[in-house]
């Protein structure tokens, strides 16, 4: 079946239907595979986005407790560039990061040439990683021979630029958390094997999952629903919303 054109309004009954805001989510697990990801921020003036999207659809049923279990313990969920991914997407990610080097934006150069100007001190860091892993950043010592300009993201911190360009590339994973700080370690210790997709595929299938999860799409100046989800009425429902949930 393919997809339809749909009215404005039927359009909002079937975004807030794939998104889960109808109350017919029923876990943390299923949520996150249905909604695609949930992006990670440390603000938290109510709570953090990935626990106010999840509670926003669970209710009182949501246990935060239990996201954590699912990335550290299970690993059913994986965090990969400030995102939560269901881990069967491994592959499709995968592919987006070994995309990261091909030099196509100056950002991506620029991490390359990081990368090439401290390959001593990148091997420092895969090497102790694999030695005394999983560490924070501020158990490794800066071994930084080439500079990082920051407009005050990282500031100086070069082992945190380090830890972060190999984490994009898929060198390095993070595998927990104490406290709020991050947990490194290498990624062919925490990722299982998978299949291998090209960069075309990978693309194609986030489109896909992307349409999926949010219903509907604006194309040529029509709105345009996935097959997959309906306009019936929602029920009556009052909850509320993390300015990054992706409704």
């Amino acid at each position: 079946m393919s997809d339809r054109v749909v009215t404005p309004e039927q359009a909002r009954r079937i975004a807030v239907r794939a998104q889960l805001l109808d109350g017919s989510a029923t876990s943390v697990l299923d949520t996150v595979r249905t909604l695609g990801l949930l992006q990670l921020d440390p603000i938290a003036t109510v709570a953090t986005p990935q626990h106010l999207v999840l509670w926003s659809r669970l209710g009182t049923a949501y246990d935060p407790a239990e996201l954590d279990r699912l990335i550290w313990e299970e690993r059913k969920l994986f965090e990969w560039n400030a995102f939560i991914w269901p881990i069967e997407d491994l592959p499709m990610i995968r592919a987006r990061m070994k995309a990261r080097s091909d030099g196509r934006y100056s950002w991506q150069r620029r991490s390359t040439e990081f990368l090439k100007r401290n390959a001593a001190f990148k091997r420092y860091v895969l090497r102790e990683l694999e030695r005394r892993g999983p560490l924070l950043s501020r158990e490794l010592e800066d071994r930084s021979v080439w500079g990082w300009d920051s407009g005050g993201w990282t500031g100086s911190r070069k082992v945190t630029v380090m830890l972060e360009i190999l984490h994009s590339r898929g060198e390095v994973a993070i595998v927990g958390r104490r406290g709020k700080q991050r947990l490194w370690g290498l990624a062919t210790q925490w990722y299982p094997e998978t299949d291998t997709l090209s960069r075309a595929e990978s693309d194609e299938l986030y489109a896909q999952k992307r349409f999926r999860a949010i219903g509907v799409r604006f194309d040529r100046g029509e709105w345009r629903a996935h097959p997959d989800v309906d306009d019936a009425k929602i029920p009556d429902r009052l909850t509320v919303l993390s300015p990054f949930d992706r409704l």
